[in-house]
Protein backbone atom coordinates (compact mmCIF):
# COMPACT_ATOMS: atom_id res chain seq x y z
CA UNK A 1 0.00 0.00 0.00
CA UNK A 2 1.22 3.22 -0.95
CA UNK A 3 2.43 5.09 2.21
CA UNK A 4 1.05 8.63 3.90
CA UNK A 5 3.23 11.83 4.07
CA UNK A 6 2.54 14.82 5.34
CA UNK A 7 4.97 18.00 3.89
CA UNK A 8 6.43 20.33 6.16
CA UNK A 9 7.61 23.52 4.23
CA UNK A 10 10.58 26.24 5.66
CA UNK A 11 12.32 28.88 4.50
CA UNK A 12 12.31 31.45 1.18
CA UNK A 13 9.91 30.91 -1.92
CA UNK A 14 12.55 29.30 -3.64
CA UNK A 15 12.27 26.05 -1.10
CA UNK A 16 8.22 26.57 -1.84
CA UNK A 17 8.61 25.84 -5.28
CA UNK A 18 11.07 22.78 -4.09
CA UNK A 19 8.36 21.85 -2.25
CA UNK A 20 5.70 21.98 -4.19
CA UNK A 21 7.38 19.49 -7.22
CA UNK A 22 8.38 17.05 -4.52
CA UNK A 23 4.27 16.74 -3.51
CA UNK A 24 3.67 16.54 -7.00
CA UNK A 25 5.87 13.84 -7.58
CA UNK A 26 5.16 12.14 -4.55
CA UNK A 27 0.91 12.51 -5.36
CA UNK A 28 1.92 11.14 -9.33
CA UNK A 29 3.51 7.90 -8.06
CA UNK A 30 0.14 7.10 -5.71
CA UNK A 31 1.50 8.04 -2.56
CA UNK A 32 -1.15 10.16 -0.21
CA UNK A 33 -0.24 13.31 0.93
CA UNK A 34 -1.52 14.36 4.56
CA UNK A 35 -1.01 17.68 6.16
CA UNK A 36 -2.03 15.96 9.43
CA UNK A 37 1.52 14.53 10.56
CA UNK A 38 -0.25 12.15 13.06
CA UNK A 39 -1.91 10.90 10.26
CA UNK A 40 1.46 10.02 8.38
CA UNK A 41 3.70 7.38 8.64
CA UNK A 42 6.53 9.46 6.72
CA UNK A 43 6.89 13.76 7.68
CA UNK A 44 8.79 15.05 5.07
CA UNK A 45 10.27 18.30 6.08
CA UNK A 46 11.97 20.73 2.98
CA UNK A 47 14.23 22.97 5.50
CA UNK A 48 16.10 26.70 5.47
CA UNK A 49 19.74 26.78 6.51
CA UNK A 50 20.25 30.67 5.27
CA UNK A 51 21.10 32.05 8.07
CA UNK A 52 21.37 31.08 12.34
CA UNK A 53 17.28 31.74 13.06
CA UNK A 54 16.50 29.62 10.21
CA UNK A 55 18.43 27.38 10.67
CA UNK A 56 17.63 26.71 14.26
CA UNK A 57 13.54 26.69 13.19
CA UNK A 58 14.80 23.81 11.19
CA UNK A 59 16.41 21.81 13.71
CA UNK A 60 13.22 22.62 16.33
CA UNK A 61 11.31 20.99 13.81
CA UNK A 62 12.85 18.02 13.22
CA UNK A 63 13.77 17.50 17.11
CA UNK A 64 9.54 18.18 17.21
CA UNK A 65 9.26 15.11 15.19
CA UNK A 66 11.76 13.23 16.53
CA UNK A 67 10.15 12.99 19.92
CA UNK A 68 6.74 12.20 18.15
CA UNK A 69 9.09 9.10 17.26
CA UNK A 70 7.83 9.78 13.13
CA UNK A 71 9.78 8.93 10.46
CA UNK A 72 11.29 11.52 9.15
CA UNK A 73 12.91 12.82 5.06
CA UNK A 74 15.06 15.80 5.68
CA UNK A 75 15.19 17.76 2.52
CA UNK A 76 16.57 21.21 0.98
CA UNK A 77 19.40 23.65 2.75
CA UNK A 78 20.47 21.64 5.78
CA UNK A 79 21.03 18.32 4.27
CA UNK A 80 23.03 20.63 2.02
CA UNK A 81 25.16 22.18 4.34
CA UNK A 82 25.26 18.41 6.77
CA UNK A 83 25.72 15.98 4.92
CA UNK A 84 27.81 14.00 6.60
CA UNK A 85 26.35 14.62 10.04
CA UNK A 86 22.41 14.59 9.70
CA UNK A 87 21.52 11.19 9.73
CA UNK A 88 24.21 10.63 12.64
CA UNK A 89 22.71 13.18 14.77
CA UNK A 90 19.00 12.37 14.20
CA UNK A 91 18.70 8.80 14.42
CA UNK A 92 14.69 9.20 13.42
CA UNK A 93 15.80 10.17 9.59
CA UNK A 94 15.12 7.42 7.31
CA UNK A 95 16.59 9.93 4.68
CA UNK A 96 18.18 13.06 3.31
CA UNK A 97 17.85 14.56 0.07
CA UNK A 98 19.98 18.07 -0.76
CA UNK A 99 18.80 20.90 -2.89
CA UNK A 100 20.03 19.37 -6.33
CA UNK A 101 18.22 15.93 -5.89
CA UNK A 102 14.43 16.58 -4.82
CA UNK A 103 13.44 15.57 -8.01
CA UNK A 104 14.33 12.26 -6.82
CA UNK A 105 11.91 12.12 -4.16
CA UNK A 106 10.03 8.90 -5.33
CA UNK A 107 13.39 6.92 -5.31
CA UNK A 108 14.26 8.15 -1.92
CA UNK A 109 11.43 6.92 -0.46
CA UNK A 110 10.86 3.79 -1.97
CA UNK A 111 14.18 3.22 -0.71
CA UNK A 112 13.83 4.14 2.21
CA UNK A 113 10.53 1.83 2.76
CA UNK A 114 12.83 -1.16 2.18
CA UNK A 115 14.66 0.09 5.16
CA UNK A 116 17.87 1.60 3.45
CA UNK A 117 18.81 5.02 4.95
CA UNK A 118 19.21 7.27 2.04
CA UNK A 119 21.73 9.88 1.84
CA UNK A 120 21.02 11.77 -1.74
CA UNK A 121 23.18 14.80 -1.29
CA UNK A 122 25.12 16.25 -4.75
CA UNK A 123 28.00 18.04 -3.54
CA UNK A 124 27.46 20.38 -6.74
CA UNK A 125 23.66 21.05 -7.14
CA UNK A 126 23.45 21.47 -10.72
CA UNK A 127 19.59 20.73 -11.35
CA UNK A 128 16.22 22.84 -12.22
CA UNK A 129 13.15 22.16 -12.40
CA UNK A 130 11.10 22.66 -15.75
CA UNK A 131 8.01 22.79 -17.05
CA UNK A 132 7.49 18.93 -17.63
CA UNK A 133 8.01 18.09 -13.56
CA UNK A 134 4.77 17.51 -11.72
CA UNK A 135 4.08 20.30 -9.24
CA UNK A 136 1.19 20.54 -6.50
CA UNK A 137 0.93 24.58 -5.63
CA UNK A 138 0.90 25.67 -1.60
CA UNK A 139 -0.53 29.25 -2.65
CA UNK A 140 -3.56 30.64 -3.00
CA UNK A 141 -5.55 30.11 -6.49
CA UNK A 142 -4.80 33.47 -7.80
CA UNK A 143 -0.75 33.67 -7.14
CA UNK A 144 1.99 31.47 -8.09
CA UNK A 145 5.97 31.67 -8.11
CA UNK A 146 7.63 30.54 -10.90
CA UNK A 147 11.64 29.75 -9.99
CA UNK A 148 13.49 31.17 -13.79
CA UNK A 149 17.08 30.76 -12.53
CA UNK A 150 18.77 28.34 -9.57
CA UNK A 151 22.18 29.30 -7.90
CA UNK A 152 24.51 32.23 -8.08
CA UNK A 153 27.56 33.17 -9.30
CA UNK A 154 28.33 36.02 -6.75
CA UNK A 155 30.13 35.69 -3.78
CA UNK A 156 28.96 38.43 -1.18
CA UNK A 157 31.08 37.93 2.08
CA UNK A 158 27.75 37.49 3.73
CA UNK A 159 25.71 35.03 1.79
CA UNK A 160 25.83 30.65 1.80
CA UNK A 161 23.60 30.34 -1.26
CA UNK A 162 26.39 29.61 -3.43
CA UNK A 163 27.16 26.83 -1.31
CA UNK A 164 23.65 25.57 -0.57
CA UNK A 165 22.68 26.01 -4.53
CA UNK A 166 25.92 25.98 -6.55
CA UNK A 167 26.82 28.18 -9.28
CA UNK A 168 23.49 29.93 -11.06
CA UNK A 169 21.91 27.77 -14.27
CA UNK A 170 18.68 29.62 -15.80
CA UNK A 171 15.90 27.82 -17.60
CA UNK A 172 15.08 28.77 -21.21
CA UNK A 173 12.88 31.69 -21.88
CA UNK A 174 10.73 28.51 -24.48
CA UNK A 175 9.96 26.84 -20.88
CA UNK A 176 9.47 29.34 -18.45
CA UNK A 177 6.80 30.45 -20.91
CA UNK A 178 5.38 27.34 -21.48
CA UNK A 179 4.67 26.80 -17.29
CA UNK A 180 3.01 30.63 -17.16
CA UNK A 181 0.75 29.55 -20.06
CA UNK A 182 -0.10 26.10 -17.76
CA UNK A 183 -0.34 28.44 -14.74
CA UNK A 184 -2.83 31.14 -16.27
CA UNK A 185 -4.67 27.73 -17.11
CA UNK A 186 -4.99 27.17 -13.82
CA UNK A 187 -6.70 30.44 -12.76
CA UNK A 188 -3.39 32.48 -11.50
CA UNK A 189 -3.66 35.95 -11.76
CA UNK A 190 -0.56 36.88 -10.51
CA UNK A 191 2.89 35.41 -11.17
CA UNK A 192 6.04 36.32 -8.95
CA UNK A 193 9.51 35.88 -10.91
CA UNK A 194 12.10 34.19 -8.29
CA UNK A 195 15.24 33.22 -9.36
CA UNK A 196 18.84 34.16 -6.57
CA UNK A 197 19.68 37.59 -8.72
CA UNK A 198 16.77 37.82 -11.38
CA UNK A 199 18.60 40.72 -13.78
CA UNK A 200 21.54 37.66 -14.24
CA UNK A 201 18.69 36.09 -15.75
CA UNK A 202 20.17 34.26 -18.65
CA UNK A 203 23.40 35.27 -18.79
CA UNK A 204 24.89 31.34 -18.40
CA UNK A 205 22.42 30.21 -20.87
CA UNK A 206 22.80 33.07 -23.74
CA UNK A 207 25.83 34.47 -23.00
CA UNK A 208 24.16 37.62 -21.68
CA UNK A 209 21.32 38.92 -19.46
CA UNK A 210 17.76 38.00 -20.96
CA UNK A 211 15.22 39.08 -17.83
CA UNK A 212 14.07 41.82 -20.53
CA UNK A 213 13.38 39.53 -23.23
CA UNK A 214 11.51 36.92 -20.87
CA UNK A 215 9.54 40.25 -20.01
CA UNK A 216 8.35 40.81 -23.39
CA UNK A 217 7.52 37.40 -23.68
CA UNK A 218 5.68 36.59 -20.66
CA UNK A 219 3.80 40.09 -21.94
CA UNK A 220 1.82 37.58 -24.59
CA UNK A 221 0.56 35.12 -21.51
CA UNK A 222 -3.27 35.64 -20.12
CA UNK A 223 -1.86 36.71 -16.73
CA UNK A 224 -2.63 40.19 -15.15
CA UNK A 225 0.31 40.70 -12.64
CA UNK A 226 3.89 39.69 -13.70
CA UNK A 227 6.37 40.87 -10.47
CA UNK A 228 9.82 40.26 -10.82
CA UNK A 229 11.70 39.64 -7.35
CA UNK A 230 15.37 40.12 -6.51
CA UNK A 231 16.10 42.52 -9.24
CA UNK A 232 20.47 43.07 -8.48
CA UNK A 233 21.11 46.65 -9.00
CA UNK A 234 23.88 45.86 -11.45
CA UNK A 235 21.35 44.68 -13.89
CA UNK A 236 18.50 47.15 -13.85
CA UNK A 237 19.55 48.54 -17.11
CA UNK A 238 17.55 51.17 -19.23
CA UNK A 239 16.75 48.08 -21.98
CA UNK A 240 14.78 46.25 -18.70
CA UNK A 241 13.25 49.36 -17.23
CA UNK A 242 11.65 50.15 -20.68
CA UNK A 243 10.76 46.41 -21.05
CA UNK A 244 8.69 47.01 -17.76
CA UNK A 245 7.31 50.00 -18.80
CA UNK A 246 5.87 49.06 -22.47
CA UNK A 247 5.11 45.60 -21.39
CA UNK A 248 1.32 46.20 -19.63
CA UNK A 249 0.96 42.96 -17.44
CA UNK A 250 4.34 43.54 -15.75
CA UNK A 251 4.37 45.36 -12.53
CA UNK A 252 6.47 48.62 -11.92
CA UNK A 253 7.53 46.88 -8.60
CA UNK A 254 11.30 47.12 -8.52
CA UNK A 255 12.70 44.32 -5.15
CA UNK A 256 16.31 45.78 -5.28
CA UNK A 257 18.29 44.27 -2.34
CA UNK A 258 21.32 47.00 -1.80
CA UNK A 259 22.38 45.35 1.87
CA UNK A 260 23.77 49.16 2.40
CA UNK A 261 24.90 52.46 1.76
CA UNK A 262 27.76 52.96 2.65
CA UNK A 263 30.87 52.47 0.36
CA UNK A 264 33.61 50.78 2.99
CA UNK A 265 30.68 48.41 4.03
CA UNK A 266 29.78 47.86 0.97
CA UNK A 267 33.04 46.65 0.03
CA UNK A 268 33.50 44.87 2.81
CA UNK A 269 30.45 42.69 1.21
CA UNK A 270 31.48 41.98 -1.70
CA UNK A 271 29.20 43.96 -3.12
CA UNK A 272 30.25 45.21 -6.97
CA UNK A 273 28.04 48.55 -6.38
CA UNK A 274 28.46 52.13 -4.25
CA UNK A 275 26.14 54.19 -2.57
CA UNK A 276 26.36 57.37 -4.96
CA UNK A 277 24.98 55.08 -8.24
CA UNK A 278 22.84 53.18 -5.79
CA UNK A 279 20.93 56.97 -5.32
CA UNK A 280 21.20 57.79 -9.16
CA UNK A 281 19.90 54.45 -10.03
CA UNK A 282 17.00 55.00 -7.43
CA UNK A 283 16.60 58.85 -9.39
CA UNK A 284 16.65 57.25 -12.82
CA UNK A 285 13.80 54.46 -12.02
CA UNK A 286 11.31 57.11 -10.92
CA UNK A 287 12.11 59.28 -13.56
CA UNK A 288 11.46 56.42 -16.39
CA UNK A 289 8.25 55.36 -14.16
CA UNK A 290 6.44 57.37 -12.45
CA UNK A 291 4.46 55.69 -9.26
CA UNK A 292 7.26 52.47 -9.43
CA UNK A 293 6.97 50.82 -6.13
CA UNK A 294 10.66 50.41 -4.85
CA UNK A 295 11.28 48.17 -2.24
CA UNK A 296 15.01 46.98 -0.76
CA UNK A 297 16.43 44.79 1.93
CA UNK A 298 19.60 46.06 4.32
CA UNK A 299 21.70 44.58 6.45
CA UNK A 300 22.62 46.23 9.79
CA UNK A 301 25.60 45.03 11.93
CA UNK A 302 27.77 43.88 9.32
CA UNK A 303 31.22 43.39 10.96
CA UNK A 304 33.20 46.76 10.87
CA UNK A 305 30.31 48.66 10.53
CA UNK A 306 30.48 52.07 12.85
CA UNK A 307 28.10 54.42 14.30
CA UNK A 308 28.95 56.92 11.36
CA UNK A 309 28.49 53.95 8.67
CA UNK A 310 24.91 53.12 10.43
CA UNK A 311 24.23 56.77 10.04
CA UNK A 312 24.77 57.72 6.62
CA UNK A 313 22.62 54.07 5.99
CA UNK A 314 19.56 55.76 8.46
CA UNK A 315 20.63 59.43 6.02
CA UNK A 316 20.01 57.38 3.00
CA UNK A 317 17.34 55.20 3.69
CA UNK A 318 15.09 58.84 4.74
CA UNK A 319 16.25 60.24 1.34
CA UNK A 320 15.47 57.51 -0.99
CA UNK A 321 12.06 56.91 0.71
CA UNK A 322 11.20 53.26 -0.10
CA UNK A 323 7.92 51.92 -0.24
CA UNK A 324 8.82 49.01 1.52
CA UNK A 325 12.45 47.81 3.44
CA UNK A 326 13.18 44.48 5.03
CA UNK A 327 15.94 44.82 7.52
CA UNK A 328 18.17 41.87 8.72
CA UNK A 329 20.46 42.05 11.61
CA UNK A 330 23.96 40.20 10.37
CA UNK A 331 24.43 36.39 10.88
CA UNK A 332 27.70 35.02 11.41
CA UNK A 333 28.11 32.15 9.12
CA UNK A 334 30.31 29.38 8.55
CA UNK A 335 31.94 29.16 4.98
CA UNK A 336 31.68 32.99 4.29
CA UNK A 337 34.40 35.34 3.93
CA UNK A 338 32.24 38.04 6.80
CA UNK A 339 32.49 34.95 8.81
CA UNK A 340 36.12 35.86 9.69
CA UNK A 341 36.26 39.10 9.61
CA UNK A 342 37.47 41.82 12.10
CA UNK A 343 35.10 43.80 13.89
CA UNK A 344 32.28 41.51 14.58
CA UNK A 345 29.53 43.28 16.14
CA UNK A 346 27.94 42.61 19.51
CA UNK A 347 23.95 41.37 19.19
CA UNK A 348 22.16 43.96 21.11
CA UNK A 349 24.07 46.62 18.73
CA UNK A 350 22.85 44.81 15.89
CA UNK A 351 18.97 44.05 17.47
CA UNK A 352 19.36 48.53 18.51
CA UNK A 353 20.39 49.54 15.22
CA UNK A 354 17.70 47.09 13.52
CA UNK A 355 14.83 48.18 15.18
CA UNK A 356 16.03 52.34 14.84
CA UNK A 357 16.32 51.59 11.00
CA UNK A 358 12.81 49.78 11.37
CA UNK A 359 11.03 52.63 13.37
CA UNK A 360 12.36 55.49 10.82
CA UNK A 361 11.63 53.60 7.89
CA UNK A 362 8.13 53.34 9.70
CA UNK A 363 7.29 56.77 9.45
CA UNK A 364 7.92 56.48 5.59
CA UNK A 365 5.75 53.46 4.60
CA UNK A 366 3.35 55.42 6.24
CA UNK A 367 3.68 58.60 4.41
CA UNK A 368 3.73 56.54 0.93
CA UNK A 369 0.99 54.44 1.65
CA UNK A 370 -0.78 57.70 2.42
CA UNK A 371 -0.28 58.86 -0.91
CA UNK A 372 -2.43 56.13 -1.94
CA UNK A 373 -5.51 57.91 -0.19
CA UNK A 374 -8.63 59.00 -2.58
CA UNK A 375 -7.05 56.72 -5.32
CA UNK A 376 -8.98 53.78 -7.17
CA UNK A 377 -6.54 50.95 -7.83
CA UNK A 378 -6.92 46.91 -8.73
CA UNK A 379 -6.99 44.78 -5.78
CA UNK A 380 -6.36 41.13 -5.62
CA UNK A 381 -8.56 39.52 -3.44
CA UNK A 382 -7.18 36.37 -1.01
CA UNK A 383 -9.11 35.86 2.02
CA UNK A 384 -12.35 36.78 3.60
CA UNK A 385 -12.45 37.28 7.40
CA UNK A 386 -16.43 36.63 7.89
CA UNK A 387 -16.32 37.57 11.22
CA UNK A 388 -15.28 41.26 10.58
CA UNK A 389 -16.92 41.49 7.20
CA UNK A 390 -13.99 42.23 5.16
CA UNK A 391 -11.80 40.93 2.31
CA UNK A 392 -8.13 40.59 2.45
CA UNK A 393 -6.18 41.63 -0.58
CA UNK A 394 -3.01 43.35 -2.53
CA UNK A 395 -2.42 45.74 -4.44
CA UNK A 396 0.30 45.87 -7.08
CA UNK A 397 2.31 47.88 -4.81
CA UNK A 398 2.04 44.59 -2.11
CA UNK A 399 3.98 41.37 -2.50
CA UNK A 400 2.57 38.41 -0.80
CA UNK A 401 4.20 37.63 2.86
CA UNK A 402 6.97 40.60 2.79
CA UNK A 403 4.62 43.97 2.35
CA UNK A 404 0.97 45.05 3.46
CA UNK A 405 -2.44 44.13 2.87
CA UNK A 406 -5.62 46.00 1.63
CA UNK A 407 -8.49 45.61 4.04
CA UNK A 408 -11.32 45.99 2.18
CA UNK A 409 -15.17 46.23 2.62
CA UNK A 410 -17.64 45.65 0.18
CA UNK A 411 -19.16 42.90 -2.38
CA UNK A 412 -16.10 40.90 -3.77
CA UNK A 413 -15.18 37.40 -4.49
CA UNK A 414 -12.07 35.75 -3.60
CA UNK A 415 -8.98 35.33 -6.52
CA UNK A 416 -10.35 37.99 -8.53
CA UNK A 417 -9.07 41.41 -9.15
CA UNK A 418 -11.75 44.44 -8.30
CA UNK A 419 -11.50 47.62 -8.31
CA UNK A 420 -10.68 49.27 -5.05
CA UNK A 421 -11.18 53.03 -3.64
CA UNK A 422 -8.70 53.52 -1.04
CA UNK A 423 -9.92 55.12 2.07
CA UNK A 424 -6.98 55.43 4.63
CA UNK A 425 -3.88 54.10 5.58
CA UNK A 426 -1.23 53.18 8.58
CA UNK A 427 2.14 51.84 7.76
CA UNK A 428 1.91 48.11 6.86
CA UNK A 429 -1.46 48.32 5.09
CA UNK A 430 -4.32 50.37 3.32
CA UNK A 431 -8.03 50.45 3.68
CA UNK A 432 -11.20 50.71 0.75
CA UNK A 433 -14.11 50.17 -0.22
CA UNK A 434 -15.23 48.11 -3.54
CA UNK A 435 -15.52 51.21 -5.87
CA UNK A 436 -18.43 50.73 -7.42
CA UNK A 437 -18.62 52.61 -11.26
Amino acid sequence: MPATIAVTHLGCEKNRIDTEHMLGLLAQAGYQIDSDEDKAEYVLVNTCSFIGPARTESVRTLVNLAEQGKKIIIAGCLPQMFRDELLKEIPEAVAIVGTGDYHRIVEVVERSRTGERVSLVSATPTYIADEHLPRYRTTTEAVAYLKIAEGCDYRCAFCIIPHLRGDQRSRPIESIVAEAKQLASEGVKELILISQISTNYGLDLYGKPRLADLLRALGKVDIPWVRVHYAYPTGLTDELLTAVEQTANVLPYFDVPLQHSHPEVLRAMNRPWQADLNTRLLERIRERIPGATLRTTLIVGFPGESEAHFAHLCAFVERSEFDHVGVFAYSREENTAAANLEGQIPEAIKKRRRRDLMRLQQAISQRRNASQVGWVVPVLIEQENAQKKVWLGRSARFSPEIDGQVIVRGEAALNQLIPVHITAATPYDLCGEVFQA
